[in-house]
């Protein structure tokens, strides 16, 4: 049978499919989505749609188990240049009760000798973190800084982040400045680990504060300090791999921009721009749909998506509760998107007016597996073409090596925090795929969506833009059930860790919701950002 056959086009007394929210021509004419105005529209398209039943439980495949899946692509490897402060040092140090004066500053790092052995751990110690780290991270050869210009030169160096060891003397303050003046940085001191540090005692008087009572150094404060253990240093280091894999993102905006709000249309492409980096290549429509329609004329295409259609569907944990076709549909959407994106060098991607009548009509599908295939791959792609969003969902990628599920929030209550979607992804912890059901889109009932069964107990993070871009909130929380109640299809409530009824007064409406703990990672990627969003963590003790 054709793939094309029973294509649905659907008009309501002039208007697209979404009821309005997307019959502009230009996608960002009314500065944003109506869910109502989209509601109200699919309640006379419902007879014209022809649904498929959905029971969430009735005849469920047997396997509820996850199925092994490839690991999530990586990015690029982060550069870091380890520098130790070498100052007060002495060739020979003096006998006992020969002198009067002060000689000896603090710490067990006192001659070359001590510095040279501390090197050769440290550098040790690094390559194993490396070797132990998820992400790629390289440790640049160590610098020894005696002198101002030294400090210059590690600070001019081609690195991502520098990585100070406090280890001798009490005049690193102006020289650790320096360091870290052009990228990132993390100062490290011993107390408890042998060989203690002078930089235990001179980071908050001299570095930090500057001999005042102020924390006003310009390029370090006191979350970049580690003491003792290593496994701080590497959340920081993954934090900074995230946010340099984020900025300088392409998005292919298929259709142009169009933000779910008139705030988030207003600020967020400037936002976007300035403060990440981000370009965007925009493709209309009618573009993708002439490339959508050479792909289904090419037979060798054709055969490729069949293929993809049956092994998806032949796993273990995977029930179809639509018609085939949608999910044959969604696959060769997807590689349309993907042949766009390495054209234009694009590694996020979404649909505007995604649940409209044009977007529906040419994909003979809305759009929901496309993105949460996509984003099972690596790449990032969410609903509608909405940066808001969009720019902590590709941070959450790359900090977490996984997908994030963008999805709608919900009022919250008796500490219970609900979420919802139906493009979401499965490989929730970047390695295998959830048990899924595919089903139709719920506000249609048509086409393609996923109805992912999350792991009761999984602890996620929840990140929530503001509108303007001001802002991102965060909490932690536990999967408590994975409902089927009649929303959009894929669901978690969360038991919130923290204050919830701060949530009451949360900002945005998307969230983007993260297998692990990963908010001090956001936090410290956001206090790197220059110009970039605040912060507001409501899982802090």
């Amino acid at each position: 049978m054709s793939p094309n056959k029973n294509r649905v086009e659907l008009k309501i007394a002039g208007k697209t499919f979404c009821g309005g929210c997307c019959n502009s021509s230009d996608p960002e004419a009314d500065g944003g989505l109506s869910r109502r105005s989209f509601l109200q529209g699919v309640g006379a398209a419902g007879a014209a749609l022809g649904s498929v039943a959905f029971a969430a439980e009735e005849g469920r495949n047997d396997s509820s188990r996850p199925v092994p899946g490839q690991p999530f692509p990586r990015g690029k490897t982060l550069r870091v240049k380890p520098a130790i402060l070498a100052l007060a040092l002495h060739d020979t140090l003096p006998k006992p009760n020969t002198m009067t004066r002060s000689w000896r500053a603090y710490g067990g790092i006192q001659t070359p000798a001590d510095l040279q052995k501390e090197v050769q751990r440290l550098e040790k110690d690094m390559n194993e973190l490396a070797a132990k780290s998820d992400f790629p991270v390289e440790f640049l050869p160590m610098a020894a800084v005696h002198n101002l210009a030294e400090a210059q030169q590690v600070a001019a160096g081609d690195q991502d982040v520098v990585l100070i060891f406090g280890a001798s003397g009490y005049d690193g303050g102006r020289l650790s400045s320096v360091i870290a003046s052009k990228s990132p940085g993390i100062y490290f001191v011993r107390h408890r680990t042998e060989p203690h540090y002078a930089g235990h005692t001179t980071i908050g008087r001299y570095i930090l504060r500057h001999d005042t009572d102020a924390s006003i150094d310009p390029n370090l404060d006191a979350s970049d300090v580690v003491v003792d253990d290593y496994g701080e240093i590497l959340w920081r280091l993954r934090a900074i791999y995230g946010l340099k894999n984020a900025k300088g993102t392409k998005v292919l905006a298929i259709g142009g921009l169009q933000h779910y709000s008139r705030l988030g249309q207003q600020h967020a492409p400037k936002h976007a721009q300035d403060v990440w980096g981000y370009g965007v290549e925009v493709v209309s429509l009618e573009e993708f749909g002439k490339r959508l329609t050479a792909a289904r004329a090419d037979r060798k295409v054709v055969d490729a998506a069949e293929q993809q259609t049956g092994a998806l569907l032949a796993q273990p944990n995977v029930t179809l509760r639509t018609d085939r076709k949608f999910v044959f549909n969604s696959l060769m959407a997807l590689r349309v998107a993907k042949e766009l994106m390495k054209e234009k060098g694009a590694t996020n991607f979404g649909f505007a007016g995604c649940m409209g009548n044009s977007v529906i009509g040419m994909l003979d599908t809305p759009p929901c597996l496309v993105l949460a295939l996509a984003n099972d791959e690596g790449l990032t792609a969410y609903c509608h073409t909405d940066l808001m969003h969009t720019m902590p969902g590709v941070l959450l990628r790359w900090i977490s090596s996984q997908p994030a599920f963008v999805a709608n929030s919900h009022f919250p209550h008796d500490g219970i925090y609900t979420v919802a979607h139906c493009s979401a992804p499965r490989k929730m912890n970047g390695k295998n795929y959830e048990p899924t059901d595919v089903v139709t889109h719920y506000e249609s009932d048509y086409g393609a969506a996923t109805k992912v069964h999350y792991t009761k107990g999984q602890t996620v993070t929840v990140v929530i833009p503001a509108h303007d871009c001001s802002k991102w909130q965060g909490f932690r929380g536990k999967i408590v059930d994975s409902p089927s109640r009649p929303a959009c299809r894929s669901q978690m409530d969360i038991e919130v860790d923290g204050d919830w009824q701060k949530l009451e007064n949360q900002v945005g409406y998307h969230v983007l919701v993260s297998y692990g703990d990963w908010l001090r990672e956001v936090g410290h990627a956001l206090r790197k950002l220059k110009n970039g969003p605040a912060w507001e963590n409501f899982s802090e003790a």
